[in-house]
């Protein structure tokens, strides 16, 4: 049997438990936080006051803060890009017969526990009164126009494995925001990061636990596919960025310099993300692995000590990129 048949037995066998997982690891949707929880109401009297209040609290945060703010909502922006990526999967069908199998089922509610992320932080900017909210929609239109491509094909195994470590370096970036926001004394805005935060370790553990139950009956190859996506890095959702007029993934490198200059997203998180997934999958103690499996696993266990001496070397620039999304603040 091909090993794209084995992929499609595998997941039909988890499908078995996707219910369990949507109990698990999702909300429903009356009880789930939503934007306008924590955001000025529009309808109470006290509007003006509340976004008057915001505004003035958001004079205070820094230039990169607002540039690492900003990516992180395109970044959530895109999501349509992600749920039809994830759609294509093989496993995960969503023409079958009434809702689709149930792999479907969890790309859609886990999209739309995704889309409040965006939704939130995007009115927060709007608000804010420090970003140019034309430059970052049109940003943003360009994210989803140019796709992505994270190297994982159709593959469910590499795709589960990009999603553990995405959703875990969501949540180191989006904790860290909120930590910074409470340092400079916008208390609203960190609450904010980091109920979204709370939802991205969610995820985490879901995407992280069906590669725990994908090494339980086929190892070998889940080994590989683990091998082979760290092999090629894990690249960022975000990594086609542009800004108006410019070429395709002109931004990236600017964004992620602002990122790691601040301390909200940086090479060693990487590597330590990296370290966390070998542990949890405890690929130390998977038996009955084919040769070029073990030799996979001998890669990975090296992995993470090599990649950290390399980020020791990583310099980044002193001096911020001045974005068309953030103007500097005016005093």
């Amino acid at each position: 049997m091909s090993i794209k048949n084995i992929r499609l037995e595998v997941m039909q066998f988890l499908e078995k438990n996707v219910d369990s997982f949507v109990e698990q690891y999702l909300i429903p949707v009356e009880k789930i936080w939503q934007p306008s929880d924590f955001l000025p109401d529009s309808q109470g009297e006290n509007f003006f006051e509340e976004v008057k209040e915001l505004r003035e609290i958001a004079k205070e945060l820094p230039y990169d803060f607002w540039v690492t703010l900003v990516g992180d909502t395109i970044t959530e922006e895109a999501l349509p890009t992600y749920e039809s990526w994830l759609m294509d999967v093989e496993g995960i069908d969503q023409q079958e017969e009434g809702q689709g199998n149930g792999w479907a089922k969890w790309v859609r509610q886990w999209t739309g526990e995704e889309n409040r992320h965006g939704d939130l932080l995007n009115k927060y900017l709007y608000l804010s009164g420090r970003v140019n909210m034309r430059e970052i929609e049109m940003t943003t239109q360009h994210l989803i126009n140019d796709g992505f491509d994270i190297g994982t094909g159709t593959d469910p195994y590499k795709n589960f494995v990009y999603t553990s470590f995405q959703e875990l370096a969501t949540y180191v970036s989006h904790n860290r925001v909120a930590q910074m926001a409470k340092k400079f004394g916008d208390n609203k805005l960190s609450k904010m990061c980091k109920m979204i935060a709370g939802d991205e370790m969610r995820h985490h553990h879901a995407y992280s636990e069906f590669v725990t139950r994908i090494f339980q009956v086929d190892p070998s190859e889940m080994m590989l596919a683990f091998q082979y996506m760290m092999k090629q890095k894990i690249v960022m959702p975000a990594h086609f960025l542009r800004e108006s007029g410019q070429k395709i993934s002109t931004a990236f490198e600017q964004f992620s310099d602002s990122a790691q200059r601040i301390g909200v997203y940086t090479a060693n998180d990487y590597v330590e993300i990296m370290q966390k997934l070998i542990n949890k999958w405890e690929i130390d103690k998977i038996s009955n692995l084919s040769d070029e499996a073990e030799k996979a696993r001998d890669y990975l266990m090296k992995l993470p000590a090599r990649m950290a001496k390399i980020s020791e070397r990583i310099v980044i620039p002193q001096e911020s990129h001045i974005f068309k999304w953030v103007e500097p603040a005016r005093l």
